[in-house]
């Protein structure tokens, strides 16, 4: 699989990721392994997965899987930190939460240090230099080789970039932004992934097949062994399954006939080959389904098609983002 540089940073990354959402909830041992030797056999590099996915179990399972199916060496861990099960905060950006979830995160790992860390939210009660410096701390440190940010919209983001430009040497610049991006959701194309560009930030689109239904597998009925018939997954499908996502999925539908593929392969190589993408996060229910996202590995769409899918995806952008004197 091809390797692409991670932001402006030296760190090469396999350009799919593989996604770990659902491991130790929905995705046992066994169906975890297969998913991960079918990655790395495959080339893959890029593992993703958070302190909070399955309550922990996804960063344990996948230390378990580290101490013999593959080398540690072989992969780059992605883990994130800040999500809290509180509901009266939802994110903890404090740097005593953030450098002790780092902490419990390489535990579970059973590592000493994980390659890129990101903040997984934007904590607006904690002032952000402070947030930034569990990064710097943890680099030092040498707990984590990289770090960046997630789910921050574009001002966050660019402040936050500023900040640790402002100080070279000093702080650590941002790597990585990890963000929904997909033909259903293009909404990082306003600010945030202008920002991530003009910075020299990789992005690491989340939700690529837009949550499973770019596949086309919910244009007819809702499958039975589906994300979107599941009862804690199915609020999250749901929003992707209206009008204006279908006639997207009918593009897509119609591009994969034309080619010859399907509109998986079609809706994942448009969102890998955007411009200031590092690498998509798939995540994949069993080894035939991450198979079949691997195989988009040979197919670069024609310009013809990406425009086509540009035109009947484009989202609604007016004052400020287009010219004023045009309004």
């Amino acid at each position: 699989m091809e390797q692409r540089h991670l932001g402006r940073t030296g760190l090469r990354v396999s350009r799919i990721g593989l996604g770990t959402l659902t491991w130790g909830r929905d995705t046992d041992e066994h169906d975890a392994a297969d998913l991960l030797k079918t990655f790395w056999e495959a080339g893959g590099s890029l593992v993703d997965t958070a302190d909070v996915y399955g309550d922990g179990e996804s960063e344990y399972l996948l230390g378990r899987l580290m101490e013999g199916l593959v080398p540690r060496r072989d992969l780059v861990i992605s883990t994130k930190a800040g999500s809290v099960p509180d509901p009266d905060r939802r994110f903890d950006g404090s740097r005593g939460h953030l450098l002790s979830a780092l902490d419990a995160s390489l535990s579970r790992l059973g590592t000493d240090y994980v390659d890129v860390w990101h903040v997984h939210a934007y904590d607006p009660d904690t002032p952000l230099e402070e947030t930034l410096q569990a990064l710097d701390l943890a680099v030092s440190s040498g707990r984590a080789r990289y770090a960046g940010v997630s789910n921050f919209c574009g001002w966050q983001l660019a402040k936050a970039a500023t900040w640790q430009l402002a100080a070279p040497g000093l702080r650590t610049r941002l790597a990585s932004t990890q963000m929904e991006y997909s033909l259903l959701q293009r909404g990082v194309e306003r600010e945030v992934l202008p920002a991530a560009l003009d910075a020299g930030i990789g992005m690491l689109p989340s939700s690529p097949l837009g949550r499973g239904v770019l596949t086309g597998k919910y244009r007819d009925a809702t499958p039975a062994d589906s994300r979107g018939a599941s009862d804690h997954l199915a609020p999250f499908v749901a929003p992707y399954l209206d009008d204006t996502a279908s006639r997207i999925v009918d593009a897509v539908t119609t591009a994969a006939d034309g080619l010859a593929v399907t509109p998986l392969q079609v809706a994942l190589a448009w969102v890998r080959d955007r411009p200031g993408v590092a690498a998509p996060v798939v995540g994949a229910r069993n080894a035939q389904q991450l198979a079949a996202a691997l195989s988009v590995e040979a197919l670069s769409l024609p310009d013809e098609i990406c425009r086509a899918l540009d035109d009947v995806s484009a989202p609604v952008h007016r004052y400020p983002d287009h010219d004023w004197s045009t309004l």
